[in-house]
């Protein structure tokens, strides 16, 4: 059997766009900030940045465009499994780490939780289930995340299912017909926004589903934005995209209407701001802002909530109060940022570097 080589033009990445990479990495750090919030407020109106868990919508909106630019044109060349092996590489390696950090951070919390209440077995399989990315929501003093040891897993489980729909359908859909399946979705969005009175599920046992409503509208609609060239020339910058797309976060909870603000946002205000920073001017000396942003995104995303567990347990038992709460929320978010600037350099980038080569020799 003669040795298989793929050719190395099909596996080049694009140029990127960096005020997009740069807006990811503002969208990862409203998350880390929003996670700290939500734990010291359980009531959202009293959270200044209640809407933060919205950037996970952003996240799959611009998952839909990236990956749209990035495969539209060379899916057919690379063949769908050499797609799956291009994302896995890019994104399981991450997976793992933050599985590995999870578990340490259970087993070592030196602000509580009850590691002795599961069996060694147990935490195996949890551990095992985490790293393949298989929802197994049953410890119950974690809400009954779909990931125990590493919650914001759960996006990374849709956003596989989209890649998956992607490959097998959507890269063969015609526009058209992807536009009306995003206007079905968009159905989707309100019905599960009105239903919950938020857009926050996803995550946990009692709203699995709601995930895969958010990821088949935001996906699809990144995904419109590059097919139908929605990009919208403008000389904003990153600066001015990045405030854009904090008021997002920071817009005030309504008890009536939060279900529709939320909806419109995710529905028309995030492909908006895509298709603006897609066509935004980015001046030479924010230029290297946005990369570093972009780069450290996924790192910061999947590591920082085994910190987010011993701060819980930190603040039921110590009750700080809010000079030093926004001390320590302050602190750890620039800890944590450097804590994902480490994980990117000394295992991220080599562990993908490594694989890549690996798959480049047909091995």
């Amino acid at each position: 059997m003669t040795e298989h080589k793929l050719n190395p033009g099909i596996l080049k990445t694009k140029q990127h766009f960096e005020i997009l990479d740069g807006l990811r990495g503002v969208a990862a750090l409203a998350v880390v900030i929003f996670h700290f919030m939500e734990i010291a407020y359980s009531d959202y109106s009293q959270n200044f940045i209640g809407h933060g868990f919205l950037a996970v919508d952003f996240f799959f909106c611009l998952s839909g465009f990236v990956i749209g630019y990035a495969y539209d044109d060379r899916i057919g060349k690379m063949g769908v499994m050499e797609f799956f092996k291009s994302r896995i590489i890019r994104l399981h390696p991450l997976v793992i780490f933050g599985s590995v950090l999870g578990l340490l951070a259970f087993l070592f919390d030196p602000f509580g939780g009850h590691p002795e209440l599961y069996s060694a077995g147990r935490l195996i399989l949890l551990f095992l289930l985490s790293v393949l990315l298989i929802p197994f929501p049953v410890m119950s003093d974690r809400y009954f995340n779909q990931f125990g040891f590493n919650a914001p897993a759960w996006s990374l489980f849709w956003e596989y299912i989209a890649n998956i729909v992607y490959a097998f359908v959507l890269c063969r859909v015609h526009k058209r017909v992807l536009l009306v399946l995003a206007i079905l979705a968009a159905l989707g969005i309100c019905f599960v926004a009105r239903h919950s009175g938020n857009l926050m599920g996803g995550w946990g046992k009692g709203n699995f589903w709601d995930g895969g409503a958010r990821i088949a509208y935001s996906f699809l609609a990144g995904l419109l934005v590059y097919r139908f060239n929605w990009i919208i020339k403008n000389k904003l910058g990153f600066l001015g995209l990045a405030v854009l797309l904090a008021f997002a976060f920071l817009m005030p909870f309504s008890t009536q209407w939060n279900w529709l603000t939320e909806s419109l946002v995710v529905i028309f205000y995030f492909p908006l701001l895509i298709a603006l920073g897609a066509g935004a001017v980015l001046t030479q000396g924010i230029k290297k802002l946005c990369v570093f942003a972009g780069n450290i995104s996924y790192p910061l995303y999947m590591t920082h909530y085994a910190v987010m567990w011993m701060f819980g347990n930190y603040y039921a038992a110590h009750k700080p109060g809010p000079g030093q709460l926004a001390l320590i929320i302050s602190i750890s978010a620039i800890l944590l940022v450097g804590i994902a600037y480490l994980v990117m350099v000394i295992y991220d980038i080599p562990v993908r570097k490594y694989l890549t080569n690996k798959r480049k020799q047909g091995v």
